[in-house]
């Protein structure tokens, strides 16, 4: 594709705006590690929020989620699930508050708040570290392998070199200047990318799903499409068949092992639960939340995050689907009947490329590489904060001045990113480190954390054993059957992690009646706390236990079916499925009104401690 010279100047533009902006606030984020890891956590909710959503607008996954909605129609829209996106609604209806109150700078340092700082607390935050720093390299290796691919479709030069291939080279050069900027301004250049990634792209979002309501009408998709590809109800097969329309997505069904979709998505349902009660992974996730000003913010910055993510992404998304089903099927049968090969990963460039006019190409393409240089630098920034604060100024260097901690903060940023380069080579599909990730890698992650927030009992060694063995028994299966479905890693890697947590723990001491104590009033969970609470009552009997299980429960289940609604909505809008649509805005206003009364107006004020913990 030969981009027109407006385009050009509009990314070019945009690519010397952040490095700018970038330097000028390299001296604010400098200041010391808090400064420039979470932006001194002077910024509001709604900032915070909207950057937490936009670095989730990335480019992969939604070169991924357009392969998915192409492939499996509006029963995609539970597919999602599969990381889980209502993660959130967790953390926006208890456990945002209760991490925030923490006031750490990372997901190991709250390791201190539970787990104390001796022997067992020592190896609980080095298990987090390890864990930490296995799912950066792959985030990073799995944004890598997305802008590779999005790049080449649009721009023309051939940058093989040596063992680089182009696309490699598009993706080399790209992260390089992401990380130019993201060296200079901390979490500050990363906030303040996400805000203009998020305007550049809702712009574009619009328009795409514009044009595609112009050029695509119902009757034209329905001859596209299989019979039940517009449908959300769930039945326990997929039953899509492609014959005769596009045959290939047929094999890509069965190879994605979605076929059996309805008990799929009930696993994918039960994983997300457990996965979302653990709370957030040792990441940007738990960064955006520790960066807000207090408890009440935090919870309010994740309910932002779902609204500003999942409504302009999904209206792109279904647009680009949408055009991409009526205009390229023909292209795509071509191909194979040639017998070459077609990555529906690619739809989304090519979309782009054959139905975008000049001027907003370039806002379009601006706004994507936002996107992933907002995933990107997210990562990386979350990524160091562990190796920086929790690696070297915690075992090598506790006394160093602030301004040499941020210069080794510059060093771990660049070696990740080279780290990066080389897993991003190694991986051959999105699809792939997609499900390894969400599935593999999180089943590990699920039962020393979920225990950590529930039974008092849990110590340091079992949460140490659960998180070392969990991201053993996720790469261990891929290094003996490389080919094996990484769904099925899942039940593996969570029984061997619960296992290991249980016995360890149970073979080894309590943590003592001070951290536990400091613990419960400070973070207020509900569960199986009672000894601690009857302990801590004998010298404080105005402690109130938390007894918001009841509530929190019933919000997290009305939050999920809201959520739902948001990218269910976009879908319909966009292929004009008029009596879905409407359904879904009546559910959205229901659970809206409901949860502004169970939840909203329950939430802590801003400047005092909530009285129960929720």
């Amino acid at each position: 594709m030969e981009l027109h010279s407006i385009d050009i100047c509009i990314i070019i533009g945009y690519l010397v705006a952040v490095v700018v902006m970038g330097w000028l606030l390299s001296k604010r984020a400098s200041k010391n590690l808090d400064a420039y890891f979470l932006g001194g956590k002077s910024l509001p909710w709604y900032v915070i929020g909207t950057s937490h959503g936009a670095s989730g607008f990335d480019i992969t996954g939604t070169m991924w989620f357009v392969a998915m909605l192409f492939t499996y129609g509006v029963k995609a829209a539970f597919i999602p699930w599969i990381w889980p996106l209502f993660d959130r609604v967790f953390r926006q209806v208890y456990l945002g508050p209760w991490i925030r109150r923490s006031n750490v700078l990372t997901g190991a340092e709250w390791m201190r708040t539970r787990f104390g700082t001796g022997t067992a607390g020592n190896l609980s935050h080095i298990s987090v570290v390890i864990y930490a720093l296995v799912a950066t390299i792959g985030f990073l290796g799995y944004a890598f392998q997305g802008i590779g691919k999005f790049a080449e479709v649009f721009f023309p030069w051939d940058l093989a070199w040596g063992p680089f291939s182009s696309t490699d080279m598009y993706a080399i050069v790209i992260l390089l200047i992401t990380t130019a900027y993201l060296l200079l301004g901390g979490w500050y250049s990363v906030v303040l990318t996400d805000l203009l990634q998020f305007g550049l792209l809702t712009v574009a979002s619009v328009f795409i799903a514009a044009v595609a309501m112009d050029k695509v009408y119902p009757e034209t998709l329905s001859k596209v499409v299989p019979e039940g590809w517009n449908k959300l109800m769930l039945s326990w097969r997929l039953n899509l068949d492609w014959t005769g329309l596009i045959d290939q997505l047929n094999a890509k069904i069965e190879n994605d092992g979605f076929s059996l979709f309805g008990i799929l998505i009930m696993m994918m349902l039960l994983k997300g639960l457990l996965v979302s009660m653990a709370g957030p992974t040792p990441g940007y996730g738990m960064q955006h939340v520790l960066s807000t000003r207090n408890p009440r913010e935090a919870a309010l910055e994740n309910w932002w995050m779902s609204i500003v993510q999942l409504v302009p992404r999904f209206l792109m998304i279904t647009g680009i689907a949408v055009l991409g089903l009526v205009y390229f099927s023909p292209q795509v049968n071509e191909m194979l009947d040639a017998g070459q090969k077609f990555d529906f990963e690619r739809i989304l460039p090519l979309v782009i490329r054959d139905f975008m006019p000049v001027g907003l190409v370039g806002v379009l393409l601006a706004g994507l590489l936002a996107a992933f240089m907002s995933t990107f630098d997210s990562t990386v920034n979350a990524g160091a904060a562990y190796v920086v604060n929790d690696i070297y100024k915690r075992y090598i260097k506790p006394d160093a001045p602030a301004k040499k901690y941020v210069y080794f903060s510059y060093a771990c940023s660049v070696l990740l990113v080279i780290i990066a380069i080389v897993v991003g080579m190694q991986i051959k599909s999105i699809h792939g480190i997609t499900t390894w990730i969400a599935f593999a890698l999180y089943g590990g992650y699920v039962a020393p954390n979920i225990l950590k927030w529930h039974w008092w009992r849990f110590n340091g060694y079992g949460y140490f054993a659960g998180m070392i063995a969990g991201v053993v028994a996720a790469i261990i299966p891929l290094l003996v059957v490389p080919d094996l479905n990484k769904m099925y890693i899942l039940p593996f890697s969570l029984l061997v992690s619960a296992i290991a947590s249980v016995v360890v723990c149970l073979r080894t001491p309590p943590e003592s009646d001070e951290v536990l104590g400091s613990f419960y009033t400070t973070v207020r969970p509900w569960g199986f706390w009672r000894p601690v609470y009857e302990r801590l009552i004998r010298d404080n009997p105005e402690l109130r236990q938390n007894t918001d299980f009841p509530r929190d429960a019933f919000n997290v289940v009305t939050g999920i079916i809201w959520q739902l609604n948001l990218m269910v909505i976009p879908i319909c809008l966009v292929i004009r499925k008029h009596d879905t649509l409407l359904l879904s805005v009546i559910v959205l206003v229901i659970t809206s009104v409901i949860m502004k009364f169970t939840w909203y107006d329950k939430l802590p004020a801003a400047d005092s401690p909530a009285r129960t913990g929720s």
